[in-house]
C-alpha cells in the first residue's frame, strides 16, 4: 500500500500550509531522511523530509497552493514490488480544494532558475524574460532587487532616447537662420516613473497572515500597560570590550544583547511573575526560565518574525548564550528554525537599538506576560556622581500583563534589572 503524506503540523499555531518547492517529481526513489518539499508555516519555511525509503508515486498539491494541516499532498510507493507505472509522469494533479488565499505564483521557471513571488509578478508587469535575469540572492535566486535594477536601467535608456528623439526633432524645426533675439528652446525629458508610485497589491504570505492574527488577538485578549527605565550602559560596553577582546582568539563576540538575555533571565529568578502566565482561573508559573529573542527575515526569504528560545537561560554563561544566539539568528535566516527551536518561551527581548531606534513598545508574544522592547545606547549629557558628564545610556519599555503583573511588580523587576546592566561584574559568577 503506498504511504500517504499529509501536511504535517510544524508547529504549534500552524493551520495551512503552503508548498514553496518540490525537490522530487513522479518516479523519483528517496531515501529516509532525503528532503521532499519546503513548507511555508506560519512562522517560517520548513523542511520537509521523508521517513521512508520508496518512490514517488504521486503529488497531490502544486506549488503555491496553500492547504489545511492533514491534507493529502504526496502519496510514496514504500512496499516491495508496488508498481508506479500507473502514477503520473508529468505534471502533478492537485487536489479538489478552494485556496485560502491567492496562491502566489511558483518560485522556479522553467530553466530551473529559482524566483522570489515578488519578483515573478514585477517580471510579468514589465515583460522581463526571467531566463535572461541573474539572481542576487540566496542560490542565485532572483528577487525583487534584481527586477526592479533592470526595469530602472531600461526606464533610464528610453528616456534616453526619447530625449535624443525630441532634441532632433528641435533642431531640425529650428533649422531656419536664427536672429540673436530668439532663444535656444531647451529639452527636457520627463522623469520616469517608479512602478512602486502606483498603487499596488500583494497576497499576504501564512507567517505574516497568522502574525496578524495572533497581534490583534495579542491586544485584544490582554490589558496591556507599558513601563519604562533608562539604564547607564558605561559599565556593561566597557566589560563587553574587555571581554572580546580576550575572546577573540577563540571565535567569540559578545553583543549587548547577549548581555540583556542573561541579565532578564536572572531578573525573572528573583521575580517569578515575569517567569509566568495567565491561566484563566490561576497565575502558571513556570519552572524553566525560558528567553525568547525576536529575529527579524530577509525579504528573500518572505520577511515576517519568528522568536528563537534561550532556554534555562539563568544558567548559562554569556559565552554559551552568545553561541546559542548566533547559531539560532543564522538558521532563521538561512534555513528556518524547528518548532523545539521557538517553542516554550517564557519572556521576550525585542531589540532595534541596533537599527538606531532610540525607544519603542512591544506587543506581548502570547503565552507570555511580558516582552521587552530596547532602544539603543546613546551618547547624552548625564550626570554622574553629582556632575554633568558625557555617557551612554539605553532606554528599555516593558509591555506587561496587567492580569499576572501589576505596576508595583514591573517597577521592582526594572530595579533588578538596572541593578544587573549598571553592575556587570555579577553576571560572571
Amino acid at each position: 500500500m503506498p504511504l500517504e503524506i499529509t501536511m504535517p503540523r510544524l508547529s504549534d499555531t500552524m493551520e495551512v500550509g503552503t508548498i514553496l518547492h518540490w525537490h522530487v517529481k513522479v518516479g523519483d526513489e528517496v531515501s529516509s531522511g532525503d528532503l521532499l518539499a519546503d513548507i511555508e508555516t506560519d512562522k517560517a519555511t520548513m523542511e520537509l523530509q521523508s521517513f521512508d525509503d520508496g518512490f514517488v508515486e504521486s503529488i497531490a498539491v502544486e506549488v503555491g497552493v496553500p492547504v489545511d494541516v492533514g491534507t493529502l499532498i504526496a502519496t510514496l510507493a514504500v512496499e516491495e514490488g508496488e508498481d508506479i507505472a500507473t502514477a503520473p509522469a508529468s505534471a502533478p494533479t492537485t487536489v479538489e480544494k478552494t485556496p485560502v488565499k491567492p496562491p502566489p505564483p511558483p518560485r522556479a521557471t522553467s530553466g530551473g532558475a529559482r524566483v522570489s513571488p515578488v519578483a515573478r509578478r514585477l517580471a510579468e508587469e514589465h515583460g522581463i524574460d526571467l531566463a535572461s535575469v541573474q539572481g542576487s540572492g540566496p542560490s542565485g535566486r532572483v528577487i525583487k532587487r534584481d527586477i526592479l535594477q533592470l526595469v530602472a536601467a531600461t526606464t533610464e535608456t528610453t528616456a534616453a532616447a526619447q530625449t535624443t528623439q525630441s532634441c532632433t526633432t528641435e533642431v531640425v524645426a529650428t533649422s531656419a537662420p536664427l536672429s540673436a533675439a530668439q532663444p535656444v528652446k531647451q529639452v527636457q525629458a520627463l522623469a520616469p516613473t517608479s512602478p512602486w508610485q502606483q498603487d499596488h497589491t500583494e497576497p499576504l504570505s501564512n507567517m505574516r497572515q497568522i502574525i496578524a492574527k495572533r497581534l490583534v488577538e495579542s491586544k485584544q485578549t490582554i490589558p496591556h500597560y507599558q513601563v519604562t527605565m533608562d539604564f547607564d550602559m558605561d559599565p556593561l560596553i566597557e566589560m563587553r570590550k574587555t571581554l572580546n577582546d580576550q575572546l577573540a582568539n577563540v571565535g567569540v563576540k559578545l553583543s549587548v544583547n547577549d548581555f540583556l538575555v542573561r541579565c532578564c533571565a536572572l531578573a525573572m529568578s528573583t521575580n517569578p511573575a515575569f517567569n509566568a502566565s495567565f491561566g484563566g482561573d490561576c497565575i502558571l508559573y513556570h519552572g524553566p526560565v525560558n528567553v525568547g529573542i525576536a529575529i527579524a527575515l530577509p525579504e528573500e526569504r518572505g520577511g515576517g518574525l519568528v522568536v528563537a528560545t534561550i532556554r534555562n537561560a539563568d544558567q548559562k554563561s554569556l559565552r554559551t548564550i552568545s553561541q546559542e544566539s548566533a547559531y539560532l539568528s543564522k538558521k532563521a535566516r538561512e534555513t528556518g528554525l524547528s518548532l523545539e527551536e521557538m517553542g516554550d518561551t517564557t519572556f521576550t527581548i525585542s531589540n532595534l537599538g541596533m537599527f538606531g531606534v532610540d525607544n519603542f513598545t512591544a506587543i506581548i508574544n502570547p503565552p507570555n506576560s511580558a516582552i521587552l522592547a530596547v532602544g539603543a545606547a546613546i551618547e547624552k549629557p548625564v550626570v554622574r556622581g553629582g556632575e554633568l558628564a558625557v555617557g551612554r545610556e539605553m532606554s528599555a519599555t516593558l509591555s506587561l500583563d496587567h492580569r499576572v503583573i501589576d505596576g508595583a511588580m514591573a517597577a521592582m523587576y526594572l530595579k533588578t534589572l538596572k541593578e544587573l546592566i549598571e553592575n556587570p561584574a555579577s553576571l560572571l559568577v
